[in-house]
């Protein structure tokens, strides 16, 4: 197993679409909460490098037998035999170690907080094969990386309130009037090119 062989398996590309997301929700918790980009930034990146790791290592092996079974995805590194399950597993719990990690560099609520997605990316395998909904959960899963940014950066200030609103000053959801239109977006967004992704296996 390379390099190259690794990032193939992971979409690395898709890793790269998704960072935009991630950065938006940093730049809006920021300025919402007046703090200077710090080494937060780079756990924050590297978390969401583990997490989108993780759900394609994951979504592969779930998929493994439909993959193997369909023309267009039969290529597929474990659909193929070109990688072992063992080693897909190998790299599904490094990606989930590299999540946590850093994760856990930021703050408890946000290593607590980093099981919401791992619970999504293991649930999207399974939607596929019971409702159309899915494309929905898809959109669900990327949605978070904005919202997974920017709950790291408001819990350093607000802790567990900056979640649930009962802060200090009174009952306030911050996030509701900035970040969840932004994750809304995202969610929508990418539920609609994955139905229209999905047609080419329509027959």
């Amino acid at each position: 197993m390379d390099t190259k062989q690794v990032l193939s398996f992971i979409k690395i590309e898709h890793t790269l679409f998704s960072l935009p997301f991630v950065l938006i929700g940093y730049f809006i918790a920021i300025d919402q909460f007046d703090i200077a980009p710090g080494i937060d930034l780079l756990w924050i990146l590297l978390a969401a490098v583990g997490a989108r790791g993780l759900a394609m290592a994951l979504n592969r092996i779930i998929d493994r037998d439909i993959d193997a079974a369909n023309p267009r995805t039969k290529n597929r590194h474990l659909a193929s035999g070109a990688m072992s399950l063992n080693t897909a597993w190998g790299l599904a719990g490094a990606f989930l170690l590299l999540l946590l990690v850093s994760a856990g560099l930021l703050n408890q609520v946000a290593l607590m907080m980093a099981w919401l997605p791992v619970l999504t990316f293991v649930a999207y395998p399974y939607m596929k094969r019971y409702t159309w909904l899915c494309h929905f959960w898809l959109g669900l899963c990327l949605g978070l990386a904005p919202a997974g940014a920017w709950v790291a950066i408001a819990a350093d200030v607000h802790g567990w309130a900056a979640i649930t609103g009962q802060l200090a000053t009174g009952n306030d959801l911050l996030w509701a009037p900035t970040i969840l239109p932004i994750s809304i977006g995202v969610a929508l967004w990418i539920a609609a090119f994955d139905i229209n992704y999905a047609r080419m296996d329509v027959e």
